[in-house]
């Protein structure tokens, strides 16, 4: 290192000539040399010429000098450079990898030059996070302008409530020094757009009251919308006479309708278009109303239609089953309700065609047995008159076959005759002989 060198140009660069700095530092190294903390002074003198690019180069120099740390700071400062030079996405990177450095004391500045690289690239949800990074950093001597800008970042997501929470904490941060004016005119927009109208005037009053700040057209409008808006609503106050007919229970009076009566059979009077009317116009609302209630029928026409349809198929299932020698209750329904009468004690003339004689009853409860499990074995149908086949399992042995003839009675049956049939007993007289 040209050790004379070096010392002029710090010397330069102390005493605020940043030409003079630039010359000398940069002939302070050799080709090919390195050294971080030259590099480092030529970028700061580069970034006050306005020499972005040069200033970005001179501290990625400074960062191939592994030895001189401070990559957090030299990160930040090539972050800007490389912003100011128009080239946000490589900026990005860089102030990203600023934050990141655990040994940089003041991450705080990478996050608000991160936040405006990610403006400038369109991402306003990452330049918020950036700025609420900025805003929370312990080192931060003034966060509120980090708060500022998140809110305006809340503001541009469509996020007004946010927006006013973020200038309103910003407000709290603001130091004796700092003019709140501005806060005051975004807390005001903020409001507007949160359709907050009073506190948006309070915020604009605020802004303009020391008559040093001048709103801009946007705020100017929203200042003048709120305005009116709050005097719309004081006009909507009811009056005195108003407020004493609603303390005596006459809410809602109307001097066109006092009784209350007419509800809404009485036109208004702002309802000139009710009071300019033609005859014309008469007959041809008279015309519509007429279809309205044709359109209504036909619709009532096509429901009756359809409810007879599904009549007849009913009607016309009914029919059909009532031929085939279907009914309710079923012929083995009838026959099983029949043994279960005698096995119950009731009277089975209930289940028998109606006229037959007692002694005709008497002996089909003879041949039925009091306990016994019937199985139905097949049925005859024909639409009057129907034959059930069972067989009943005895209860101490046995089976005896039945045919039980019936006859129709309305839509069910009803039992005619009762013929027994003892195929265990046969069986065992056939025995017997051989």
């Amino acid at each position: 290192m040209n050790q004379q060198a070096f010392d002029a140009g710090k010397l330069a660069y102390q005493n605020s000539d940043w030409l003079g700095a630039v010359t000398q530092l940069s002939d302070a190294l050799a080709p090919g040399e390195v050294s971080g903390e030259v590099d480092h002074l030529r970028g700061n003198a580069y970034m006050k010429l306005g020499q972005f690019d040069a200033a970005a180069r001179a501290y990625e120099g400074a960062l191939a000098d592994a030895a001189y740390g401070k990559r957090g700071a030299l990160q930040c400062n090539r972050g800007r450079a490389l912003l100011a030079a128009g080239k946000p996405q490589d900026a990005a990177q860089a102030l990203s990898d600023a934050a990141g450095d655990p040994d940089y004391s003041t991450p705080y500045k990478a996050y608000m030059a991160l936040g405006s690289a990610y403006e400038q690239l369109g991402d306003i949800r990452r330049a918020g996070m950036a700025y609420r990074s900025a805003a929370i950093d312990e080192s931060n001597p003034a966060p509120s302008v980090a708060l500022s800008n998140l809110g305006s970042c809340f503001m541009r997501l469509g996020r007004a409530v946010d927006a006013v929470e973020a200038y309103r904490t910003a407000l709290d941060f603001t130091t004796p020094l700092e003019s709140q004016n501005r806060i005051w005119c975004d807390l005001g927009l903020a409001y507007v757009a949160a359709n907050r109208m009073g506190e948006a005037v309070d915020a604009f009053a605020h802004a303009t009251a020391d008559g040093t700040y001048v709103l801009s057209p946007e705020a100017q409008a929203s200042y003048d919308a709120a305005r009116k808006a709050m005097a719309t609503l004081a006009e909507r106050r009811p009056s005195e006479t108003d407020a004493l007919l609603a303390a005596a229970g006459y809410g809602g009076y109307d001097p066109l309708d006092p009784t209350g009566e007419s509800g809404e059979l009485m036109p208004s009077p702002e309802d000139t278009g009710f009071f300019s009317v033609t005859e014309a116009d008469l007959m041809e609302a008279d015309k519509q109303e007429r279809k309205v209630r044709r359109k209504h029928r036909h619709t009532g026409l096509k429901v009756f239609i359809a409810i007879l349809v599904v009549l007849i198929l009913v009607v016309g299932a009914g029919v059909f089953a009532y031929v085939r020698g279907y009914g309710w209750p079923t012929q083995e329904t009838v026959a099983e309700r029949l043994f279960d009468a005698k096995g119950d004690g009731v009277d089975l003339s209930e289940y028998l065609v109606e006229g037959t004689s007692d002694a005709v009853i008497q002996e089909i409860s003879d041949v039925l047995p009091t306990d016994a499990t019937i199985q139905v074995n097949a049925c005859d149908r024909s639409m009057s008159e129907s034959t059930v086949y069972l067989t009943a399992k005895l209860s101490a042995g046995g089976e005896v076959d039945y045919t039980i003839t019936m006859r129709r009675d309305g839509i069910g049956w009803k039992v005619v005759d009762v013929t027994p049939e003892y195929r265990s007993q046969d069986l065992a007289d056939t025995t017997t002989q051989n």
